[in-house]
């Protein structure tokens, strides 16, 4: 009997460990979104505004030569970049939220609930958004545009879709446990 309650409380505290190493990851991970958000924005600016000194900033992102065949392509493609990385830091905040408020010994709440369906939703429009991005980028490419240094911001486009889908399930599990507990806790 005292074997099982002593892996018991190994087993939470390693649990309590494991969540709160993911809560710093995903602290971090939102950090570099947000600096990564942020220096493409600056890099937008600065491409309208000084193009001369794009090539010393955040990814030496130049889209001069974009901009000067065609307007609507640079901002449409920009806007396709900005949108992706905002909506990823958005999704990272959304997540530490969750994981910040989220009590380990009661998870199934509204709450809990709510912010699973969020991050499901998000991480779909991320994914699709990507889809369309990359589509655009490939039929600008046809027409002569030089895009080889925009991949890397819709590369993973399959990977969110397939994740907004498994995130999805977990969330209507989430949703019907809280059903269950609500009508449990009504019936005692």
């Amino acid at each position: 009997m005292y074997i099982n309650y002593a892996v018991v409380a190994i087993m939470s505290k390693t649990n309590n460990v494991v969540f709160w190493g993911l809560y710093s990851i995903a602290w971090l991970i939102f950090v570099g979104l947000s600096i990564e958000a942020g220096g493409l924005v600056v890099n937008f600016f600065f491409s309208l505004y000084k193009p001369e000194f794009v090539q010393n900033l955040y990814q030496k992102l130049d889209l001069s030569e974009m901009y000067n065949l065609s307007k609507w392509a640079f901002y449409g493609l920009y806007s396709f970049i900005l949108s992706i990385s905002i909506l990823k830091a958005c999704l990272f905040y959304i997540v530490i939220s969750l994981m910040h408020t989220m009590d380990l010994s009661k998870p199934f709440s509204t709450f809990v609930s709510k912010q699973i369906t969020l991050i499901s939703y998000f991480t779909l429009s991320i994914g699709l958004l990507s889809y369309v991005a990359r589509q655009t980028a490939n039929n600008l490419q046809h027409h002569g545009y030089e895009i080889d240094q925009l991949h890397q911001f819709w590369v993973d486009s399959e990977a969110f879709v397939l994740m907004a889908a498994v995130v999805y399930v977990i969330a209507t599990i989430f949703k019907k446990g809280v059903a269950i507990q609500n009508e449990i806790d009504l019936t005692v």
